[in-house]
């Protein structure tokens, strides 16, 4: 049984099509003669280009496809460059649609090329990653990679329709899988206690691919998105609350080399580095702390800042969340947890508090290294 989820943003809204194998293109118009471009990697393509092209051709379109590299090395304004001209090349005009079939990276690549080529054209989202489907493709955020920092160069661009044929993830990696698990535990932070309960009494079925499991909790965490989103669509307050985690996470990206940790492996250790924070500030309860070490331990996720991917030293990190785009004046901002379910956003820590409370999480035996 297919799941819709509705993301209500008045002219831009959309919907959220959850299932097996659902049709691509459901939310296009009179689309007889328009042209696709579908963007995609190299990795996704030769498994699900052929199907995404069929769904596209059988409404009328004339398809393209352009690969790009796998990898979040591929996230940057030489291949937006380069796809301009593959848009180009395809005859694209106003009336024409971009299609992201792909995970995060291509999700984030290609929304940019569809909100700036011709000052914005129609865009799907197509996600095969688990993190794709409960995050990236959510929210209209799109945007690429600086030498500098993480997305630093981006729009806010709603899609028209996301399409999620969660059939692709049987055929995901293992790590790409448990990188999304990541940002299914941060819901459950952020936003809904009972979920945080379910995800710890699931663990193993989650582990295994459970479809009905799959589903629900897909269709849980794009729920929550939505209402986020649908309250502040350009995160100007309460959708800050979806970076819990990721302060600490975009700066691991960065100084370990893009591509090295992935990204919800970043995002867990970010999120306990935020709990340890939220502890000393907030007044999180240690054992809601230790709830969430011990569920990304159970679901094969870091809770540390060392795995056989690199080791991210504290003043290289310290000098890469000065960049981060939620910093001012080179303070960063962290999204900190009052209790599982409530945090509060926009919170600035004290240079002592941030340096010593990386040394003792560096330093904790109950982290989880890969």
């Amino acid at each position: 049984m297919n799941r819709i989820v509705h993301v209500d943003l008045q002219e831009r809204s959309y919907d959220i099509h959850i299932g097996d194998a659902p049709p691509v293109g459901q939310a296009l118009k009179d689309s007889s003669g328009q042209r696709a471009l579908i963007v995609s990697d190299s990795n996704v393509a030769p498994l699900y280009a052929s199907s995404c092209e069929q769904s596209l051709q059988s409404l009328g379109l004339e398809t393209t496809l352009a690969v790009v590299p796998a990898g979040e090395a591929s996230k940057n304004l030489d291949v937006v460059k380069n796809l301009y001209g593959e848009a180009l090349k395809a005859g694209l005009d106003r009336r024409s649609v971009i299609v992201a079939l792909g995970g995060g990276m291509v999700g984030d690549l290609a929304g940019f090329v569809a909100a700036t080529f011709l000052r914005g054209i129609a865009f799907i989202q197509s996600p095969t990653s688990l993190l794709a489907m409960v995050d990236s493709s959510v929210g209209g955020k799109t945007g690429v990679n600086l030498e500098q920092g993480k997305n630093l160069v981006g729009a806010f661009y709603q899609p028209i329709e996301v399409s999620a044929d969660l059939a692709t993830l049987q055929s995901l990696p293992e790590r790409e899988y448990l990188s999304g698990l990541a940002e299914v535990v941060k819901y459950g932070v952020i936003w809904d206690a009972e979920f945080f309960g379910q995800l710890e009494s699931s663990a193993d079925a989650l582990l295994a691919r459970d479809g009905d499991l799959i589903r629900e909790v897909v269709a849980r965490c794009c729920e929550i998105k939505a209402e986020v989103v649908a309250v502040d669509e350009r995160e100007g307050g309460v959708r800050a609350i979806l970076n819990f985690g990721h302060t600490l996470g975009h700066a691991v990206e960065q100084v370990c080399g893009y591509g090295k940790w992935l990204h919800g492996e970043a995002v867990a250790a970010g999120m306990v580095y935020a709990a340890d924070l939220s502890v000393a500030l907030k007044g999180l309860a240690v054992g809601d702390r230790d709830r969430l070490v011990g569920l990304l331990g159970r679901l094969g996720l870091p809770t540390g800042p060392a795995t056989e991917e690199g080791t991210a030293v504290w003043e290289q990190l310290r000098a890469a969340m000065a960049a981060d785009k939620k910093t001012r004046q080179a303070i960063p901002r962290f999204v900190l947890a009052e209790r599982l379910g409530a945090v509060a956003y926009g919170c600035e820590v004290p240079e002592d508090v941030l340096s010593t409370t990386f040394s003792n999480f560096e330093s904790r035996t109950d982290k989880t290294e890969l």
